[in-house]
């Protein structure tokens, strides 16, 4: 079976990434038929994260096409026989999972414990989007901030920064979302 289509969408927080990432599958589900699936990997750790989490489910469930939705912060990768090649996929976000699966172990935060956490999460999307129709990838972009005065913080950024050049690499379109406008940064 040929891999299906990977998408891959990032932009800044409250840029409109997810909401142009739901109408691509949206789009999608209208041409090619197929179940919409939100991969939810946020954790409601905190009152702001609960209401955020609650807003994307009113929304989803609000409109014409039924989602299923999973929820998985961490570990992607178990849950990827759930899907099938008439899925279409949107996880929504890669900072999100990264944060978990960082935060998730009591690790010494060193190259091999980095290099084992992008194997996990590179490894997880390449599965479910291998047994998807279309995985659509949210995640954030960072890098406009200074990261160079906490070691904890550079770390994260350098790691999200290479998962960010893997997905992009390995995507077939990647689109950067600024003030909810789409920009296409690659297509096959």
């Amino acid at each position: 079976m040929a891999a299906a289509s990977l998408i891959f969408i990032s932009g800044g927080v409250r840029s409109g990434k997810s909401s142009f990432a739901e109408k691509i599958a949206l789009e999608l589900a209208k041409e090619n038929g197929g179940q919409l699936n939100y991969l939810a990997t946020g954790v409601p750790s905190d009152q702001e994260m609960r209401e955020r989490i609650e807003k994307h489910q009113r929304d989803r469930e609000a409109g014409i096409f039924q989602w299923r939705t999973l929820e998985q912060s961490q570990n992607i990768r178990e849950i990827a026989h759930f899907f099938n090649c008439e899925d279409i996929i949107l996880l929504d976000c890669v900072t999100t999972l990264l944060n978990n699966e960082l935060f998730s172990a009591n690790q010494k935060w060193d190259e091999s414990f980095f290099t084992n956490v992008m194997e996990t999460i590179t490894t997880g999307i390449i599965e479910i989007r291998d047994r998807a129709k279309v995985l659509i990838v949210v995640s954030n972009e960072v890098f406009h901030e200074s990261m160079a005065e906490n070691d904890l913080v550079f770390s994260y950024g350098r790691i999200l920064g290479k998962l960010h050049q893997q997905l992009v690499k390995t995507a077939d379109q990647a689109f950067l979302v600024e003030a909810g406008i789409p920009i296409n940064m690659k297509e096959n």
